[in-house]
């Protein structure tokens, strides 16, 4: 059996329109943390990862490479310790491990720092040095994951550029929630230029087009596979629960070993158990204990295909490892191993599986996201009303770039589940500059 992993990178815009600067320092957070160790892990342990880059974070990324996304944690970092306040030292805590306490601010500052890398990277003892890492590292990170892309040894997909939930943007009604917003939203062009403007921002970054796509959210549709593939990829992936809802029957292992055919587009479904183990099941095991299960697991699925199946696994790449031992890397290093070692068990990258087995089905897919329905982002109340925002400025200010920033499924998922205040400051700030007539206004997008 064949088995393929897609690791999801993902971060929203965070830098308010008006002022350039960022409200939230996750892209930041996340660059030493996690982008850069999982592509150095990818290469160490020669496993062939599948790696999803959305556009809206490859472009804060290389504008923290370039010095230019400034936020409270890097100014925080950056500044004399003798001259942080109250609030900046409480704000800095908040970055230490979980149960660590530090009052000596100089000593704050570089635990944080410290804690900011990866156990996968050696980091110096003293402040300026780690600065210095991490600028050197945050400018490291795209061309690392560019080179092992064009050597073959991963594999780079995107999604739409500011990861909007696209079935929603080609008719909200398909929300199908019992109460929805009032105002209808159905802008199937703003969902084709978020695909369109997505792929061609990563053909400039890493100098080609990739041939896989990630829905944000798994959000699929017949509408979107469609667009999707006129847009040039060849290959999708999105959840399990979509092909059981669109083939309309119980699940069984044969199915969904297999890729789907639908509107020229190759459809790969995930195992929707097995890739939740790994976010949110695995990080209170010991990791041995861990990976013998999910072997068992492969076992299980390996008895039930064919020799030439596959199974494929898709999930977060930056958020689960916060709660597994030393961020995830003694997991990792061992699954990777233990993966290549598997008798029967062959890694592969999706586009290397599509030229050996390319779909002989087609579907028809019934739309949905990896939740399964839409109700995490549409029907509350609060989500509802930012639905209905967004309507009324998008009737009004027509197809401008702060509109499609405010487009994104984040802030949607985010409202009416204790959202922080940033999220509701930034949508509405993106709605607020739409409607400038002033392209100043617009440079900081």
């Amino acid at each position: 059996m064949y088995f393929a992993i897609l690791w999801h990178h993902h971060q929203p815009i965070y830098r308010d329109p008006e002022s350039g600067r960022y409200l939230l320092p996750y892209v930041n957070y996340h660059l030493t943390k996690n982008y850069y160790p999982m592509a150095l892990l990818a290469e160490e342990c020669a496993f062939p990862c599948i790696f999803n880059l959305v556009p809206c974070l490859i472009k804060q990324i290389i504008e923290s490479s370039q010095g230019k996304a400034r936020d409270s944690l890097q100014e925080a970092l950056e500044k004399d310790p003798g001259r942080l306040t109250r609030e900046e030292a409480a704000f800095l805590t908040r970055f230490l491990p979980r149960g660590q306490k530090e009052e000596d601010r100089a000593k704050l500052q570089v635990s944080v720092l410290q804690h900011l890398f990866s156990p996968a990277t050696p980091v110096p003892a003293d402040k300026e040095s780690l600065l210095r890492l991490q600028k050197s590292i945050s400018r490291e990170v795209l061309p690392l994951y560019k080179r092992l892309w064009l050597e073959r040894r991963v594999e780079l997909t995107t999604s739409a550029y500011y990861h909007p939930l696209l079935p929603l943007l080609f008719d909200l009604a398909v929300g199908g929630e019992p109460i929805m917003p009032a105002f209808p939203f159905r802008y199937p062009e703003d969902a084709r230029t978020q695909i369109e403007k997505g792929r061609e921002y990563f053909r400039q970054v890493f100098g080609q087009c990739p041939v896989g796509f990630w829905p944000s959210e798994g959000g699929i549709s017949q509408e979107v596979a469609e667009a999707v593939a006129k847009s040039g990829f060849s290959y999708a992936v999105t959840d399990e629960n979509i092909l059981w809802k669109s083939l309309g029957k119980n699940p069984t292992p044969l199915a969904l070993s297999k890729p789907y055919a639908c509107q020229n587009l190759a459809i790969f479904f995930r195992d929707r158990e097995l890739s939740d183990l790994i976010s949110f099941e695995y990080q209170r095991w010991d990791e041995k204990d861990a990976i013998r299960h999910f072997l068992g697991k492969l076992e299980d699925r390996m008895r039930t295909r064919p020799e030439e199946g596959i199974c494929v696994i898709a999930l977060d790449g930056e958020n689960p490892w916060a709660g597994y031992k030393d961020n995830g890397v003694p997991f990792l290093r061992e699954f990777y191993s233990q993966l290549q070692k598997k008798e029967g068990l062959k890694p592969i990258l999706l586009r290397d599986y599509l030229s050996l087995a390319p779909p002989q089905e087609e579907i028809r897919l019934v739309p949905g996201t990896w939740l399964g329905n839409f109700s995490r982002w549409v029907g509350h109340p609060a989500k509802n009303a930012a639905w209905e925002k967004l309507a009324l400025v998008r009737q009004r200010c027509g197809p401008r770039e702060e509109i499609f920033v405010a487009e994104g499924s984040d802030w949607f998922w985010w409202f009416g589940e204790g959202a922080e205040a940033e999220f509701h400051r930034l949508f509405e700030a993106y709605l607020k500059c739409a409607c400038r007539p002033d392209k100043k206004e617009r440079t900081h997008v």
